[in-house]
């Protein structure tokens, strides 16, 4: 059996492999300097060759990210993953990010998350439960002829995707939304959008969507806080979720920028509010972003308002060109989740698989994975 974490260290799940050898315990890396870790992290990703393919999200640490065999936003590297034929998908993202790629993996690979604490905040304020609470209670709040899409953002755990996938529902991403919400109106009349309620919002306005016809459902209060008129008029019904990050930025940064750089140009992430965005030049997701700012004419300057390890990366980048690019809040802001996932965790787990250990398998439980996949499959037809 494997042994248990001393008090104070972070909780890690040890599943044995086919390979009966003991696991090597993270006590061994959790003091191992940055460079140390990282030769190990090169050592062990020699061993295993092929047998193993890294992913690393745009948001990730570079002392991580460096490491990468494939980068992109969450879906590209789960589609990447189930398209390779490697035995160990190690994905250096956040949670759901691991679920989605023991989703739609082959069933005989396996997805590893290097630390299970790195987590996502917005997937966290939307769980099924409260999702399920808040159907039951439109159920009674609408006719019977009326009925609601369910829509989740795949920034959302697996059993939320299932909940999608049973209930006639779909998932979306941050560049497809629109279409997805085009899809769901064409089947019903209203949509229910979690766990983001700026994506679900800045979406339904592209669409033409009157603001007074999106309302914000709170999960802490009965009917969410609305009234049945409220819900009857309603297009989208908005759960009142947010990423800690994109909520930093605020219309007077991009105030400032404009007043300090007439020419310069802003872009945001659709996390972020709908000022934010109404105030950008463009809006897109993270692949978006960085393909605008690297398609962009030489010497223009740019604000963008994503996470800051993603900027920093691609002002790196693009400097050659003569391009500025600026992060659009005042203080740091990065996600703080994904930090979790050190050189430190990456050398840890990549050992122990070299080893013939898997440590922090994500396995989704295949009756949630079989409905998650339902859903997953009509975006990726609709889209």
């Amino acid at each position: 059996m494997p042994r248990p974490d001393p008090p104070g260290a972070p909780f890690q799940e040890n599943v044995m492999s086919s390979v009966q050898t003991a696991p090597i315990h993270f006590d061994a890396f959790n003091a191992l300097a940055d460079r140390e870790a990282e030769a190990r992290i090169r050592a062990a990703k020699a061993r295993l060759g092929s047998r193993a393919v890294l992913l690393c999200h745009h948001y990730q640490r570079a002392d991580v990210y460096q490491h990468a065999d494939l980068t992109g936003d969450s879906l590209k590297l789960s589609r990447l993953a189930g398209q390779s034929d490697a035995e160990y998908i190690v994905f250096c993202g956040v949670h759901f990010m691991a679920e989605v790629a023991d989703i739609l993996s082959k069933p005989e690979q396996i997805s590893i998350l290097p630390d299970l604490a790195a987590g996502c905040s917005m997937a966290d304020m939307a769980s099924l439960a409260k999702v399920e609470r808040c159907w039951r209670e439109l159920s009674t709040a609408l006719d019977p002829d009326e009925s609601v899409t369910p829509v989740t953002y795949i920034n959302s755990a697996a059993d939320l995707k299932a909940f999608c996938g049973e209930h006639g529902g779909i998932v979306c991403t941050s560049s497809n939304a629109p279409k997805i919400l085009d899809w769901a109106f064409r089947r019903r009349g209203k949509v229910l959008f979690f766990p983001d309620q700026h994506l679900g919002r800045w979406s339904g306005h592209k669409m033409g969507i009157p603001l007074d016809q999106m309302v914000l459902w709170n999960p802490d209060q009965e009917m969410g806080g609305l009234t049945r008129e409220q819900i009857a008029n309603a297009k989208i019904i908005l759960w009142h979720g947010f990423c800690s990050v994109h909520q930093m930025f605020q219309p007077a940064h991009i105030l400032k920028f404009r007043n300090q750089y007439p020419e310069g140009k802003v872009i945001s992430h659709p996390e972020c509010s709908f000022e934010v965005c109404r105030q950008s030049d463009y809006v897109g997701s993270t692949e978006t972003i960085i393909r605008v700012v690297k398609e962009a004419a030489p010497n223009t300057r740019w604000l963008v308002g994503t996470e800051l390890n993603l900027v920093e990366r691609l002002a790196q980048e693009v400097k050659d060109q003569g391009k500025i690019v600026q992060f659009m809040a005042t203080t740091i802001c990065m996600c703080s989740t994904m930090q979790r996932i050190d050189p430190q965790h990456l050398a840890w787990t990549l050992e122990n698989l070299a080893e013939g250990n898997v440590v922090n398998r994500i396995s989704v439980p295949e009756h949630e994975a079989v409905l998650a996949r339902v859903a997953l499959e009509r975006m990726l037809e609709a889209s």
